[in-house]
Formats: C-alpha cells, structure tokens, sequence
C-alpha cells in the first residue's frame, strides 16, 4: 500500500510538538530524498522514512520504547514493512539489522543530519560555505553537540559504503536547499 506524504505528516504532527522535532523530522526527510535520487530508490517511500523514524520520540523517550511504539503504529496503520524496519533498524540499540539500502541510509544520515543542523546554528551563513572539511573539524571537538554520536555517524558511512566527503556533501547540499524551512 503506498502511503502519501500527507498522511505521514498528519501522523507526524499527531505526536511531535517540538519544533526542534520537527526540523529534525524534516531534514532527516530530505536527507532520505536525496540519497533515493542518487541510490535508485523510492523517492517518496525513503523520504516518509525519513519523515517518519522520530515521530514516536516526544511519546516514547526511552530505548525500551523508541522506535518500537513508532513501528507497531506504523504497522497497524499498513505503513510497508521496509519502512518499518528502517526505523527500527536506526536505532543502534534496536537489534534489528539494517539490511535494506533504505535502513542503512537512515542510519547514516540521521545523527549526520542533527550534527549539520547543529553547526549551522553557529555559523553566521548558516550552511552556506560549509564543507565537508568543516564537518570533520568540528566532528573532533568533543565539547560540541556532544549529544551526537560520532560513533553511528562513523558506522553509518561505513556501512552505507560511500566516501565520507561525497556523503557531507549531499547532506550539507540537501539542507541548504531546505533552509528555511528549517529555520535558517
């Protein structure tokens, strides 16, 4: 069954409040847009994925229940079975093994995206201007969005297979194209 994009931001704006959530939401979107135009896959699907792997999160807090909660709604309301998976697979902690391409460009655009997001807020030109080289650099500053896991940024690149540069690239080109919506 294909789901609309309407549908998934109905369901989205159902449970999250945050609009830190919400940007998040959207930029993990794009991110899963993106990496479907350049990978071949369902442009729309990847990027309800996308939409969507969070929306439990405000609900939900704890490991015990993020994504879990999320995937039994999304299964109850016939959301496909790839999807649900990819969410579930997010979550390193989750058991569940990222073995579709969807899944493992989930994981590696995830916490990237809350990093990106992160550094454009202190930067004056915001995404404008940023590299890949500034990415890095400031990866190493542990003292810096240190809630982000450099760890499953490193791993979801490394599983995806891509060169690191070519992936902060996309991403960074991806939410710049999205910047106002994102607040920016």
């Amino acid at each position: 069954m294909k789901i609309s994009r309407e549908k998934a931001w109905a369901l989205l704006n159902g449970y999250v409040k945050s609009p830190s959530l919400i940007k998040h939401s959207l930029a993990v979107e794009a991110a899963m847009r993106a990496c479907a135009l350049k990978y071949g896959g369902d442009i729309e699907e990847w990027g309800i994925c996308g939409l969507l792997h969070d929306f439990d999160f405000e609900k939900f807090p704890i490991k015990e229940r993020h994504p879990f909660e999320g995937a039994k709604i999304l299964k109850e309301l016939n959301y496909p079975p790839e999807i649900i998976e990819a969410i579930l697979g997010h979550a390193s902690y989750s058991g569940v093994k990222r073995e579709s391409l969807m899944a493992k460009c989930l994981y590696a655009v995830d916490e990237l995206c809350g990093f990106l997001m992160a550094l454009a807020y202190i930067r004056p030109t915001h995404f404008e201007g940023m590299s890949s080289e500034s990415v890095k650099k400031n990866l190493k500053k542990k003292g810096f969005a240190e809630k982000i896991s450099r760890e499953e940024i490193e791993e979801g690149i490394f599983e995806l297979g891509v060169d690191k540069d070519e992936h902060f690239n996309l991403l960074i080109k991806t939410l710049q194209g999205i910047s106002k919506e994102l607040g920016f």
